[in-house]
């Protein structure tokens, strides 16, 4: 799948041609520098190794800075390796958001936002005592009872408990990419992506 590493800028709005007020994400997509092209006969399968966002030297190991300058390139923040390339890549090549075309649909991924330690009304939609659920009755946000009888007398793996909530890795499906400004890289999709403003997503055609 083709596809690049992007930015995600931030959300607003745009009219289509009948009127109609759309939502829509802003990425920053691209530019990308192919840091590595995988092969069969050297690493089992075929690939091709994107970085994007330039690093500053000094926070750069020297190893880094090798596997770099071997793409004639500075070193990367992100690298992302983008299996079943539509296109062949040399190593040093740079793609932009020229990749995609407006009215195709695009899979966005990225780590949604981080919301901390969460009970069970908000990380699972339990109903509370208002609907006097889950074994409790006097206790407004509890989980209720969690465990079995004296067999198995313990609590299945998997139970829906408070918890850390979000930090997912999370992918969009059939986003339709609704304009491509090439001169600053942006790429708006419909809908809204995955993580916070200045987070980076993978966009996959």
């Amino acid at each position: 799948m083709s596809g690049l590493i992007g930015r995600k800028i931030g959300m607003t709005s745009i009219f289509d041609e009948n009127g109609k007020n759309i939502p829509c994400t802003v990425i920053e997509a691209g530019p990308c520098v192919v840091t590595q092209v995988r092969t069969n006969e050297v690493d089992g399968y075929e690939a091709l190794q994107l970085g994007f966002d330039d690093k500053n030297e000094k926070h750069s190991t020297k190893a880094d800075l090798g596997h770099f300058k071997k793409a004639g390139t500075v070193a990367k923040k992100k690298v992302v390796e983008f299996k079943y390339f539509e296109e062949e890549h040399k190593l040093g090549d740079v793609l932009t958001v020229d990749l995609f075309v407006e009215g195709e649909f695009v899979d966005v991924q990225g780590v949604s936002k981080g919301k901390g330690f969460q009970g069970v009304v908000k990380r699972h939609g339990f109903g509370g005592v208002g609907q006097a659920t889950h074994g409790q009755h006097n206790r407004l946000r509890a989980p209720g009872s969690v465990g079995a009888s004296s067999y198995p007398s313990r609590v299945f793996k998997g139970m829906r408990m408070a918890g850390r909530m979000g930090t997912d890795n999370v992918t969009v499906q059939n986003l339709r990419v609704l304009k491509v400004v090439a001169e600053k890289n942006l790429l708006l999709v419909k809908g809204c992506v995955p993580g916070h403003n200045n987070s980076y997503v993978i966009i996959q055609k």
